[in-house]
């Protein structure tokens, strides 16, 4: 099959096409034929071995992190898919792959594709829906009448979190840039600061909630505009022991992540705040309930770009500039 693959980390030919074998099915495995791929942050992240300590892939590899397709084949122990199947998923960190023709992907990380969507749009939501559900849902509680800061609200996460925390019926604000602001009022943002213009921690304050795929000097700002007893949840980093935990990583790579969040968990702990590190998981259960928001207009998804499956590599460059509204998908038609 048709596969775009990196064989080195920051190799300076970067994303390769190449030929490689149809993956083969475990038990509880769905072969998917992709009709479209998601293209993510995360994707160049992997590929200049940014990763690669907590993320020890095999290489060569095959990227991507997000699909929509057609099951083709299930293994033996499936019960919930059946060839000719419609379906939306993030493979698990440790079986990416979704730039390809074919993926084997667990029953448990699939889902059906929701009815009102397209494949290009289906593809464009699983790893930002799943990140934006478990950061705000599952980590944070989110509860009406609760504030809620959601950084970069044009891009792929901030799209979806800005709807979803609406639907939970919190007041949000969002950063973006000049250009972008009327496109993330449209997703329901209730205060939005340009960030060419102003400094959102001289503006907003007594936030319940901050969610941070920025990291840096944004995520330091970030404590500053929390109500005492409020969290910051960073998709950036640094990451933070409970991660480390989380993925049974090495007693040195737990010394390395404490070392990392050090500095933040200490600011936020003087101001009677907290910081967590999410790296979102897989799960077809959390993607059918956000199914559910998308089926009935709850959420929606927001499209940059898409481009032909052969382009995939320009794809990439694209996203790596940092400047898309939405999210950016390839698609195999």
């Amino acid at each position: 099959m048709k596969a775009f693959i990196i064989d080195r980390y920051k190799s300076t030919d970067g994303l390769r096409a190449a030929e490689v074998p149809v993956p083969e099915l475990r038990d509880n495995d769905v072969l998917v034929q992709i009709h479209a791929a998601g293209v993510n942050p995360i994707d160049a992240k992997i590929k200049d071995g940014e990763f690669k300590r907590i993320l020890p892939y095999r290489l060569p590899l095959i990227l991507g992190n997000d699909l929509a397709g057609v099951v083709v084949r299930v293994g033996p122990q499936v019960r919930r898919f059946t060839p000719g199947d419609e379906v939306y998923a993030r493979p698990d960190k440790d079986r990416i792959g979704t730039f390809a023709e074919f993926i084997a992907v667990s029953e448990d990380d699939l889902a059906a594709k929701p009815q009102s969507l397209s494949m290009e749009q289906a593809a464009s939501l699983p790893m930002v829906a799943l990140t934006a559900w478990q950061a705000l849902v599952e980590r944070a509680n989110v509860r009406p009448g609760q504030k809620v800061l959601i950084h970069a609200g044009s891009g792929g996460v901030g799209t979806v979190a800005i709807q979803l925390a609406k639907h939970l019926g919190a007041t949000v604000a969002t950063t973006t840039s000049t250009a972008n602001v009327e496109l993330v009022k449209g997703l329901g943002a209730d205060v939005v600061v340009d960030y060419k213009k102003e400094d959102f921690a001289t503006i907003l304050d007594d936030y319940d909630v901050v969610l941070d795929p920025l990291g840096g000097e944004t995520l330091e700002k970030s404590l500053r505009v929390l109500r005492p007893g409020g969290t910051v949840i960073g998709i950036a980093g640094p990451p933070d022991p409970d991660f480390a935990q989380e993925i049974g990583a090495s007693w040195f790579v737990r010394l390395a992540m404490t070392l990392l969040s050090y500095r933040i968990k200490k600011q936020a702990r003087r101001r009677q705040v907290t910081y967590s590190f999410l790296f979102m998981k897989a799960s077809g259960n959390e993607l059918r309930k956000i199914t559910t928001l998308v089926d009935a207009g709850t959420i929606r998804p927001v499209i940059d770009k898409v481009f032909p499956y052969e382009s995939t590599k320009d794809a990439l460059a694209y996203v790596e500039t940092g400047r898309t509204q939405g999210k950016v998908v390839v698609t195999m038609r």
